[in-house]
């Protein structure tokens, strides 16, 4: 899947894509056409960077509802001739999620969809998953023929059923499958069933990769190996390091973290630093003058690893580095630095947003930390990136570091998050969502009675309107 195009933050359809409140509140006051314009692109066009953390289907079918939105064009996306080509879950499963949303509020015609497009759509796995959650029993048992159809009733087809029953998200639908009195369904989805746990415990009695009783080089040599295959193993190596190394191996060990091949020393480096060896710092310094790209990851995932006071002192030391150890380094005193490292966490934060911009991934560990230490003159970068970032989960990391640093929160973004894509970017603005705006009080109401609202959210909701709150 190619990266989304997002549009700028100030338009309605940018505000939309990256599924922050202010695109509910300007989609309500806007052109009903121009509302729904926009909202259908970003369901037909999944906006998000990164499908399977972000959310956005719950906040697109409200959106939904509150615009009384039509599904014709959701259903022309479904069921056009690209879906035998593009077979993609990607393609689909936002507007199948919208439509899961959608069904669940009482939209019959969400339903009825769904049902069509399990029944003969490319990603209907999905769309089951989602009936799974809302259907009836006989809505489910009506497509249990038209599923099962797509599987030959031949060894080959037999074995990708197994495949499939054994790793559907959902079972619901296959135990009502494996009840059905028709031989064709409920005895072959029962073969399956019987079939998914007899290879699923034959590849737990099959487990690959290095054994204990190795010494350490052979796991240097798998772990090169790896690389030569073009799978990166020196994680999984260092924990056989931990099996198989004794004290008489430490010098082995750390020649290898020196001088050894890239295998065998980002292995070397991650065991050292794990087991906070303390040569450990010097040879991740010296990995980075000297290693290969691969060796330079390695040696910075390991030192952002330790925990040791060591690390955190040479942190500071290195936190001016114009390098990936610089970076690393303020990552780490963000982590686990203390108020006296707050300038240097600040010149790290201001430094990866002038650099890489407002979706730097270091900006997740920098912004968190921002707020853990309350650094108040972080809040202009704090607000940029909550403004303008296409990840709601780090303008959710925004908005709680907001929430530590920024006295202007509670009555400025607060509101707006309120009405965010993201759970726990609602549940910190219910906590602190200034209530003289008649909005938020009408907003804290709607998700204390939204069935679909996540529980950690309404409890921060009655945590401001019981009996024992103050907030209404």
């Amino acid at each position: 899947m190619f990266d989304p195009v997002i549009a700028p933050s100030g338009t309605l359809l940018g505000l939309l894509q990256r599924g922050r409140g202010d695109g509910t509140l300007h989609a309500l006051t806007a052109p009903r056409a121009e509302a729904l314009a926009a909202l259908n692109h970003c369901v037909l066009r999944d906006p998000r960077h990164d499908w399977q953390v972000e959310n956005r289907s719950l906040y697109y079918a409200r959106l939904v509802l509150d615009l009384n939105g039509e599904l014709d064009e959701i259903e022309a996306h479904l069921f056009d001739a690209e879906d035998v080509l593009d077979t993609d879950e990607s393609r689909t499963g936002l507007s199948l999620a919208v439509l899961g949303h959608l069904a669940s509020y009482g939209r019959r015609d969400a339903l009825e969809l769904l049902r069509r497009y399990a029944a003969c759509g490319a990603n209907w796995a999905w769309a089951l998953d989602e009936l799974a959650l809302r259907d009836d029993d006989a809505g489910l048992r009506a497509l249990a023929a038209p599923v099962l159809a797509r599987f030959p009733a031949d060894p080959e087809g037999e074995a990708e059923l197994a495949a499939v029953v054994r790793d559907s998200f959902e079972p619901r639908p296959w135990r009502l499958w494996a009840d059905d009195p028709r031989e064709s369904i409920g005895a072959r989805v029962r073969g399956a069933q019987e079939a998914g746990s007899f290879d699923r415990w034959q590849r737990q009695m099959r487990p690959s990769g290095p054994r204990p009783g190795w010494s350490v080089r052979a796991v240097f040599e798998w772990a090169q190996q790896g690389i030569e295959r073009g799978a990166a193993l020196h994680v999984p190596a260092a924990r056989c390091l931990t099996a198989v190394a004794g004290p008489e191996d430490r010098p082995e060990i750390v020649e290898a973290a020196r001088t050894g091949d890239d295998g065998a020393r980002c292995t070397a480096l991650r065991y050292l630093a794990d087991s906070h060896d303390p040569d450990a710092l010097d040879l991740i310094e010296a990995a980075q003058a000297s290693g290969s790209r691969l060796v330079v990851d390695a040696a910075v995932d390991a030192f952002e690893r330790m925990r040791s006071i060591a690390a955190v002192e040479r942190a500071r030391g290195w936190a001016h580095r114009p390098d990936a150890l610089g970076e690393a380094a303020g990552r780490v005193l963000a982590c686990r630095g203390g108020a006296q490292d707050s300038e240097l966490v600040l010149g790290a934060l201001r430094e990866a947003v002038r650099g890489e911009g407002p979706d730097a991934p270091t900006l997740w560990t920098l912004v968190d930390g921002a707020g853990r230490l309350g650094i108040a003159n972080a809040a202009p970068v704090l607000r940029h990136v909550y403004r303008e970032t296409a990840s709601s989960h780090l303008r959710g990391r925004a908005a709680r570091a907001l929430a530590a640093t920024d006295p202007s929160f509670p009555a400025g973004f607060a509101v707006e998050c309120l009405w965010d894509c993201e759970e726990s970017t609602r549940e910190v603005a219910a906590r602190h969502a200034e209530t003289g705006d008649a909005r938020v009080v009408d907003q804290l109401r709607r998700l204390a009675a939204d069935p679909a609202e996540e529980a950690d959210v309404q409890t921060a909701v009655r945590s401001r309107i019981g009996p024992d709150a103050s907030a209404v």
